[in-house]
């Protein structure tokens, strides 16, 4: 037998409708109520449970003038069709959840301990304000990866260094200085702040450079007018490996002001002299991605991040109504 669904037709079949007609006359044990809660007249609705009957081949209600009880056939009847009732209702919340962007799985990529602060913050807004939204945390990845990612739809949305090609919009959502990150026993680590010109002759931990690293590139560049190219003594992949390399003496390194919330044995941080280098961080997301899931996921952080204007508007902004994530 095919459950089909919509208003009652010459084709064959059973459909939603004549379940929730049957429901409605099993609740009520009267065709006058049963139609009224329906909204339908009293002779359609005993049409729809005659053809309903038929279908099934078995009587469904006992009448008489007075009274309408269950046959047995549909007292058995009362749970499987309560069931595909409340299926059918389910699916119907999911389908309109979905049109409103509060289901649905948004893929991200980042790097850095930047990242982790963002991803933080936003992953409690979402998980309390949209429950039905997954952020599906991707293997972690450099600016230049992530962006590349992005314009392959690999990834949904990605915490990156600004500047970022055409096709893809931005909010800003945090500014980031540099610092030098030093070996506990360097002499260097006894000054309040350390110049770059100081670091000409160490030795450096740097991301690798073929991943698209935005902190590299910086290091190189203030390192370049200071009138040096930094010796890079050895390439660590992420955040955590590379203070562990600073911390065990192999040599020192630029990295970004959230890196101080790492508490890594033997590692000291210092600001620098002169460097007003400043790292714009953003999420980001491909203009042209069809996901209203994604849509949600921005609107929420457009409040939870209201540093600045974002830099492009893929999605138009809504006035903020200053809620802010813990």
């Amino acid at each position: 037998m095919a459950f089909q669904t919509g208003a009652m037709g010459g084709g064959s079949g059973m459909e939603i409708r004549q379940f929730e007609a049957f429901l409605a006359v099993a609740e009520e044990l009267h065709f006058g109520r049963a139609a009224e809660k329906l909204v339908m007249a009293q002779p359609a609705l005993s049409r729809m449970i005659r053809v309903l009957e038929k279908e099934l081949g078995t009587e469904l209600f006992e009448r008489t003038t007075r009274k309408v009880r269950l046959t047995p056939s549909g007292e058995a009847l009362v749970d499987p069709a309560r069931a595909i009732h409340d299926q059918v209702d389910g699916v119907k919340r999911i389908a309109r959840s979905a049109q409103q962007g509060e289901i649905g799985t948004v893929k991200i990529g980042f790097a850095g301990t930047t990242g982790y602060s963002i991803l933080s913050a936003l992953a409690r807004g979402v998980s309390r304000e949209h429950p039905g939204i997954s952020l599906a945390l991707q293997p972690q990845m450099y600016s230049g990866e992530a962006l590349s990612k992005l314009r392959d739809g690999e990834i949904d949305l990605g915490v990156v260094s600004s500047p970022v090609p055409g096709g893809i919009s931005t909010l800003l959502v945090s500014n980031e200085t540099l610092m030098v990150a030093l070996p506990a026993d360097h002499a260097l680590a006894g000054e309040e702040k350390v110049s770059v010109e100081a670091l000409h002759d160490q030795r450096f931990i740097a991301y690798p450079a073929t991943h698209g690293s935005r902190v590299r590139n910086a290091m190189t560049s203030i390192c370049a007018a200071a009138g040096f190219v930094p010796h890079i003594a050895q390439d660590a992949p992420d955040p955590y490996s590379l203070l562990a390399l600073v911390g065990a003496g192999v040599g020192v390194s630029i990295v970004v002001s959230s890196s101080r919330h790492i508490q890594v044995d033997g590692v000291a941080y210092r600001q620098l002299v002169d460097v007003d280098m400043v790292l714009p961080i953003a999420l980001a997301w491909r203009d042209t991605n069809p996901s209203l899931a994604l849509r949600t996921v921005v609107e929420l952080a457009r409040n939870a991040f209201p540093i600045q204007l974002p830099l492009t508007y893929g999605i138009p902004p809504r006035p903020s109504n200053g809620r802010r994530l813990p």
